[in-house]
């Protein structure tokens, strides 16, 4: 009888925190079908707009309102509210083109309150 063969394969994963929980982050080759962008960053730019439409037109008077209603702090209600003012080729390079950001959902927040211009080169590196 021969020995068994043993045969190995390595995969390149990298496992990164979001949200505090590892996540395995496939080769970057392969395409999720989000398109790269992390579903969490899409969901936090529809509920900022989502929250920004309520208080425009007065479905809720502040944003306290809001976050009570969504069952999120305020503070976070806050810094989420701050992604209704990226900048247009920001946004569209995020949820047209599903470009990845090179940031988290929270530097994405801080990001939003630099002017226009230098959006671009802080979200994307």
């Amino acid at each position: 009888m021969s020995a068994p063969t043993t045969m190995r394969v390595f995969i390149p994963l990298t496992i990164r925190k979001r949200n505090g929980r590892p996540k395995i982050v496939p080769p970057a080759d392969v395409v999720p079908e989000t398109g790269g962008v992390d579903p969490h960053v899409l969901k936090a730019i529809a509920k900022a707009w989502s929250w920004r439409r309520k208080l425009e037109i007065g479905e809720a008077a502040t944003l306290a309102d809001v976050a009570t209603a969504e069952g999120v702090t305020p503070a976070y209600a806050g810094r989420m509210l701050k992604l209704t003012y990226l900048a247009p080729p920001v946004l569209e390079k995020l949820l047209i083109a599903r470009v990845p950001p090179a940031v988290s959902v929270k530097e994405l927040a801080v990001a939003a309150e630099l002017p226009w211009a230098d959006q671009e080169a802080s979200v994307f590196g």
